[in-house]
């Protein structure tokens, strides 16, 4: 993007700053971060507004509704932080000679310009100052001069001779040092990633956490599975971007009691326990944070779907993202008004059955390792009928005994991508068991 050719030298020179910045290394990725970079240059330098608020920015760049609730949706709080620690990296780093600082307020948003301060020059030597009197060396005195320098000669050798064995010493110290130190970091970057040294593993996974992509781990959300359960309601993907489904709720004959009980809960950001620990598990595979960036269901982006990678963790009831891949899916989970969770099979092959039913000693899991429907990324979706069947989730895409026998299964030398229906049983004081009820193998789609 360009600025007018009106604008002043000033601005002009402003935005090839921005522009150096969205380009660096810190937000070369970060396609999101650029886009909210790009509108907060285009309001500040282009069209020069003198304030900008967070209700704003939600509307522009995230979708959200004018005149929504920012104390419930911190969308651009979290993502204005990210960016404004990234570009505060770009300055110590990439950028550190730059002359022109830019900065993000907070609260306000309108992007700040300042000179970088310029660090006072060294002190000169003092020279001699006019008038003074140089005497002239006597006939002795240049002797003395001589000796002395003959003697300085011969100690500055042997002190250069000294010095070397010195430096000889401690570069063979240094190198043993950093022996150590090499061995050390090699240790704790195996135990760090440790994932990384296991083949099936790193198999899966570093498909996942790809060098050109983000990574997306999005956690369902639980009121809002709640409130279509209490209504015997079932709203699309569509109604929960657009929070459509709350005014709905409320023009469906609800009674005067229930309307401030049903408002509350839309305001909620619930989670379920179980979901959150398989997130735990998967943030573990990347201790740094540069891989994966965890947002709930509520504060995700249509557009990131085609931009990131995707893991969605949750049933279609509390995490409506799952809609976009559920056409592709043969495995679907069904949560049926009564209360009782299914699985179906719409193609089922000989020996399969054509639904599955969770009971108190059956549940089921379906974990689906798929591209994208524009075959821009990679998608893992995991969806658990209960606790047990989403703990067996993790336990299968993060054992890599699991994941090689499943290749063995597959008779195939490396992950392809999949569907797998997980039978979990769960008896009281025994150890979780799972097997594979029915899987498919989607090699074709890479």
């Amino acid at each position: 993007m360009v600025t007018s050719l009106n604008d002043t030298p000033e601005i002009q020179t402003r935005w090839a700053l921005l522009e150096r910045i969205a380009g660096s290394v810190q937000l070369r990725r970060a396609n999101r971060l650029q886009e909210l970079l790009y509108f907060l240059g285009k309001r500040s330098l282009v069209e020069h507004c003198g304030s900008l608020h967070e209700q704003a920015i939600g509307v522009a760049i995230f979708g959200r509704p004018a005149g929504y609730d920012t104390s419930s949706d911190n969308i651009v709080r979290t993502s204005v932080s990210e960016l404004r620690k990234r570009v505060q990296a770009y300055f110590d780093a990439e950028g550190r000679d730059e002359p022109l600082i830019m900065e993000i307020p907070r609260w306000n948003y309108v992007l700040a310009f300042r000179d970088r301060p310029v660090p006072a020059p060294a002190a000169l030597p003092v020279a001699h100052q006019p008038g003074q009197t140089i005497l002239a060396e006597s006939k002795a005195e240049a002797t003395s001069r001589t000796q002395f320098a003959s003697r300085s000669t011969l100690l500055a050798r042997l002190g250069t001779l000294f010095l070397s064995a010195a430096l000889a010493v401690a570069c063979l110290v240094l190198l043993n040092r950093y022996r150590a130190l090499s061995l050390q970091y090699s240790n704790l970057r195996r135990a760090t990633y440790a994932w990384q040294y296991d083949p099936q593993l790193a198999e899966l996974w570093n498909g996942i956490f790809s060098a050109t992509s983000d990574t997306d781990l999005v956690l369902a959300d639980a009121s809002f599975g709640l409130l279509q359960d209490i209504n015997h309601k079932s709203f699309s993907l569509d109604d929960y971007v657009n929070r459509s489904y709350s005014n709905e709720l409320q023009s469906q004959g609800v009674s005067p009691d229930l309307r401030p009980v049903l408002d509350r809960i839309a305001t909620w950001n619930l989670g379920s326990q179980d979901e959150f620990m398989l997130a735990r598990r998967i943030l573990a595979l990347d201790p740094t944070g540069n891989m994966i960036r965890l947002y709930s269901a509520r504060n995700y982006m249509p557009a990131l779907t085609k931009r990131d990678n995707l893991i969605l963790i949750g049933g279609r009831l509390s995490n409506p993202w799952q809609d976009l891949f559920e056409l592709h899916s043969n495995f679907v989970l069904n949560f049926a008004p009564d209360g009782s969770i299914t699985v179906a099979n719409r193609k089922p092959k000989a020996n399969e059955q054509a639904l599955y039913v969770q009971t108190t000693s059956s549940q089921y899991c379906v974990v689906s390792y798929l591209p994208n429907p524009d075959h821009t990324g990679i998608v893992l979706l995991i969806q658990g009928t209960d606790a047990e069947a989403t703990e067996a989730a993790g336990d299968f895409l993060l054992s890599g005994d699991k994941l090689a026998a499943f290749k063995k299964m597959l008779k195939v030398n490396r992950i392809p991508y999949f569907e797998v229906l997980l039978r979990v049983s769960s008896v009281p004081g025994t150890p979780l068991t799972s097997s594979i009820e029915a899987f498919r193998n989607y090699d074709s789609l890479r």
